[in-house]
């Protein structure tokens, strides 16, 4: 499933075409994905300008002038794709439709973003912009790890004393939002944590320090367009390249990155997800 970094880049490959310009028509092709659409959504959407695209934890939120915000969740394989528009010299025609395109929008610049989902595990909804936040896939969830409520203070306040996993804990959304199995494994290996350490037994000292490294990762994962395993693109169609830069993740049996280390990345199952690590440089 898309991860913080995934679902930025397509907010900002969308952002060009959709801020500002106005839905001119809205097309919903069946009655939902992972769950109904709302009533009416592509009378509702038709019409509407889209004032801010945003971003909360794996969501795309798209405020519209209508005083309506339209939810989007990209689910394990849904894809926003763009055409009709100038990419560079060069001007990207509709394509012919597709079985999976579940929602198209035609903006007034001529472009077009189709909603395309295979597996359907995607989501829409729309809600009134003015009470967004108690939206029930939104209102629980933690601070965005590259916002400034995510602190040091905060995080050791939040971990004191908790007997779960520090991997179990980094992925709970009600503690940060948006970190995804790929950047906690990749995060624990630049801290020099194991995963399985119980979050409580570390220092203070140690989950300071996981608030910069989280930053760090995170930025360094959206300047490299996300990380495309299996369905991933981003909104141009292009694949993310992030990774290619892989630490630990999905390098089960390989040699650590860490040079002299020696040692080769072991994996381990974690709550049914796979945890990938160095034994010898995460104690």
């Amino acid at each position: 499933m898309p991860e913080l970094p995934e679902v930025e880049t397509v907010r900002r490959g969308l952002s060009p075409v959709m801020e500002g310009q106005v839905i001119t028509q809205a097309v919903v092709n069946r009655d939902g994905l992972r769950w109904p659409f709302p009533q009416g959504m592509a009378g509702r959407l038709t019409g509407a300008r889209v004032t801010v695209l945003r971003r909360r934890s794996k969501y795309i939120l798209a405020d519209l002038s209508t005083a309506e915000t339209l939810l989007i969740h990209l689910g394990m394989s849904g894809r926003m794709l763009i055409s009709g528009h100038m990419l560079g010299q060069f001007h990207q025609d509709h394509p012919a439709a597709q079985k999976h395109d579940h929602v198209v929008l035609d903006m007034e610049g001529g472009a077009r973003v189709t909603f395309n989902d295979a597996r359907r595990f995607g989501a829409m909804d729309l809600m009134d912009t003015a009470t967004a936040d108690r939206h029930p896939l939104l209102a629980t969830l933690g601070p965005e790890p590259l916002g400034n409520a995510f602190n040091e203070s905060y995080l050791v306040a939040r971990l004191k004393g908790r007997n779960t996993p520090i991997k179990s804990a980094l992925l709970d959304q009600h503690i940060v939002a948006g970190l995804g199995n790929i950047y906690v494994c990749e995060t624990l290996y630049h801290a020099r944590i194991a995963p399985q350490t119980k979050a409580g037994d570390l220092s203070s000292t140690q989950v300071a320090a996981l608030v910069p490294i989280v930053r760090e990762v995170l930025l360094e994962a959206i300047a490299a367009g996300g990380s495309s395993l299996r369905d991933f693109r981003q909104a141009d169609g292009e694949l993310g390249y992030f990774q290619h830069g892989f630490q630990v993740y999905d390098r089960e049996g390989q040699p650590c990155a860490t040079p002299g280390c020696g040692a080769v990345v072991e994996r381990i199952v974690q709550s049914g997800r796979s945890s990938f690590y160095c034994p010898t440089c995460q104690r």
